[in-house]
C-alpha cells in the first residue's frame, strides 16, 4: 500500500483530509478565524449596532417602526459590516527547507484550503532571497485546486533567506491587514526579528509555524567533515568532537528558545513541529487550541 505521506496534493484522498479539516474549522472556530472581520463601519450587515436619524435617500426598509410608534421619531437601524479576512501564507522555500518542504507544503495546503473554502481572500507566497507568488491573490472554493497545483509544483530555490526583505516586499504589495502565517524552519542567517517586527507594525495578526527535520536539532557526526551551508554556500573543513556536537545541539536549542521567547513577548502565535509529524494532526491541534488569532 502506498505511503499516505507521499500522496499528491491534488489526490482525492488528500483532499478528503483537507475537507475534514475544513469542517472541523467550521465547527470549532466559528468566529475565531473570522474574529477580525467586524469593523466599526456601519452598514447593512447582520448584527445591530446603532441608530441614526432618517435622512432623505436612506433605505426606508431600515426604519424602526416600533420606535416611531413609541416616540414618533424616524430612526434607521445600523448594522455592523462584516468584511472578508485576508490570509497571507508565506512558505519558506530556501535551500535549508529541502528535507522539510513536503511537510511544509501540506501545512500550507491545509490552511489555504480552509481559507478559500471559508470565502476568505488568500494571498500565498514563497520566500527565500526574494518574495514570489505561489498563486495570485484569490477568493472562493473554485480556487482550491489551482492553489494546490501551484503549491505542489514548488521546489527549493534561491540562496539565503532574506526574511526581512521579503516582509517589506509583502507590505509594498498589500496594505490590507490580515492574518500572516509564516511556515519555515526560521533558520534565517540575518534573524527573524526585523521581519516579524515589519509585519506586526503593519497591524497583521501573525502566526509562526516552525518546522524542523529532526536531524536539524542535534549533531550525530563525529570526526573530520566538509560542511556546506545550504543557505549561503559557505564551505568549511572541521573536525567534530563530542564537545562540538554538544555545542551545536545547545546552539539550536538556544535559537529555538529565543524564537519562542520573542513570539511570546510580542504576542505572536508559534507552533513548532517536525517533518515527521502528520500534517492533519498538527492542523487539528491548532484548531482545537483556538486557531491562529490570539
Amino acid at each position: 500500500m502506498a505511503d499516505p505521506n507521499q500522496l499528491s496534493l491534488t489526490d482525492t484522498k488528500f483532499i478528503s483530509q483537507l475537507d475534514a479539516l475544513y469542517l472541523l474549522a467550521q465547527r470549532i472556530l466559528k468566529g475565531n478565524l473570522q474574529a477580525d472581520r467586524r469593523t466599526e463601519r456601519k452598514g447593512s450587515g447582520i448584527d445591530f449596532a446603532d441608530y441614526s436619524e432618517y435622512q432623505h435617500g436612506d433605505d426606508y426598509r431600515a426604519i424602526d417602526w416600533k420606535v416611531y410608534a413609541r416616540n414618533e421619531q424616524l430612526l434607521v437601524k445600523l448594522f455592523e459590516v462584516e468584511e472578508d479576512t485576508t490570509v497571507y501564507i508565506l512558505l519558506d522555500t530556501s535551500p535549508s527547507m529541502q528535507s522539510k518542504l513536503d511537510g511544509a507544503k501540506k501545512l500550507a495546503a491545509s490552511l489555504g484550503y480552509i481559507a478559500l473554502n471559508s470565502l476568505d481572500r488568500l494571498a500565498s507566497y514563497s520566500l527565500s532571497d526574494k518574495l514570489e507568488h505561489i498563486m495570485p491573490p484569490s477568493r472562493g472554493r473554485g480556487k482550491t485546486l489551482p492553489f494546490l497545483r501551484s503549491l505542489e509544483s514548488l521546489e527549493v530555490s534561491g540562496s539565503d533567506t532574506r526574511f526581512s526583505q521579503c516582509c517589506k516586499s509583502l507590505q509594498a504589495r498589500h496594505r490590507k491587514r490580515g492574518i500572516v502565517i509564516v511556515i519555515s524552519d526560521f533558520l534565517f542567517p540575518n534573524g527573524y526579528n526585523d521581519g516579524l517586527r515589519t509585519l506586526q507594525s503593519a497591524g497583521h495578526d501573525i502566526y509562526c509555524l516552525q518546522i524542523h527535520d529532526p536531524a536539524d536539532l542535534k549533531c550525530d557526526w563525529l570526526g573530520d567533515a566538509n560542511l556546506y551551508c545550504s543557505e549561503t554556500g559557505d564551505h568549511q573543513k572541521v573536525t567534530i568532537t563530542e564537545a562540538e556536537a554538544a555545542a551545536y545541539t545547545k546552539a539550536m536549542k538556544n535559537w529555538n528558545d529565543s524564537l519562542k521567547t520573542y513570539c511570546k513577548r510580542k504576542g505572536i502565535g508559534l507552533t513548532t513541529v517536525t517533518s515527521e509529524d502528520a500534517f492533519d494532526d498538527v492542523i487539528q491541534g491548532l484548531l482545537r487550541r483556538g486557531g491562529l488569532v490570539k
